[in-house]
């Protein structure tokens, strides 16, 4: 059985099915290297695991308790240098070889290393609210909930940060999770090779409602994000300081857009946090503590 089912999920890997996995199915640059990693970990163990199941089941077949059972009875035997060799040297090799491959994947796939393109990174700041993500583009000047759109075939610069419980961002068709927590901003680099609409969630528990903590991404041609854009900035409202304390509230939203966004409001919502410790205040924390004061008001 279990031979069957390292085949099946082989199967799936290599035919249409892989569509209903979406990790399987990548479509971007970073996805494809991760999904590549854990092919090639898994058929690596399956040099040592097949074999071991086969015997496995070879030997309890042929040394089972049986009249007339003709299998070679030698109980005085205990080493043979050969089989020695080959059940500790083949693991031995392929733990060498899975290390080779994880050490130069880890530093290939280092989160905030920027990805190799002619194209100039876009940036956009990631905020996890209770219970809903909010989506700012700084250069653009427009923030969205629970909506993300890229353009194809750029580097996207996402810095990520929370202003409620510790989450993980999560595109699984575009590249692996990257945590998102209160005080601070990582840097997580993604790009979409193609066309399309993929899946995005927090992937960390955070409450009632945390299932619906889940986005929409699009990526689409560069004239289609910048006719977005342009419609957003046309047709949307503006987020103020009164509109962010209310979406930090715990509730569940919609899809919504803004077309403008009060400036520097996620580099506040970093340093809110790490203020509070801090008894010299820096400019920002200056400024921090401004924005807190405006929002309870």
């Amino acid at each position: 059985m279990g031979l069957v089912f390292l085949l099946s999920i082989m199967l799936l890997a290599m035919t249409g099915c892989s569509e209903n996995i979406i990790v399987l199915n990548p479509k971007g640059p970073i996805a494809e290297q991760q999904r590549d990693l854990m092919i090639i970990s898994t058929l690596l163990c399956c040099i040592v695991i097949v074999p071991v199941l086969i015997l496995t089941a070879v030997i309890i077949w042929r040394y089972r308790d049986k009249k007339g059972r003709k299998a070679a009875y030698t109980p005085e035997w205990e080493h043979s240098t050969k089989l020695e060799l080959i059940w500790w040297g083949i693991p031995v090799l392929i733990i060498l070889m899975l290390a080779i491959i994880t050490v130069k994947a880890t530093y290939d796939l280092e989160p905030s290393k920027p990805i190799a393109s002619s194209e100039k990174p876009l940036t956009v700041q990631v905020t996890s609210l209770n219970w809903k993500w909010l989506f700012q583009y700084p250069e653009q000047g427009i923030a969205s909930v629970n909506e993300l759109k890229i353009p194809e075939d750029v580097p996207i610069r996402f810095e990520i940060t929370a202003d409620s419980p510790m989450n993980s961002f999560w595109i699984p068709q575009l590249g692996g999770q990257m945590y998102a927590m209160s005080g601070m901003a990582m840097t997580l680099y993604l790009q979409a090779d193609e066309v399309g609409e993929y899946w995005g969630s927090g992937a960390n528990f955070t409450g009632t409602d945390f299932a619906k903590m889940y986005f929409d991404v699009e990526a689409t041609s560069k004239e289609e994000f910048d006719a977005w854009v342009e419609e957003v900035k046309t047709d949307s409202p503006k987020l103020t300081l009164e509109g962010y304390k209310q979406l930090r509230e715990p509730s569940t939203s919609e899809v919504q857009s803004y077309s403008a966004f009060p400036e520097g409001l996620f580099e506040m919502t970093v340093t809110k946090y790490a203020a509070s410790h801090n008894h010299g205040l820096s400019w920002k924390n200056t400024q921090n503590f401004e924005f807190e004061d405006q929002v309870t008001r």
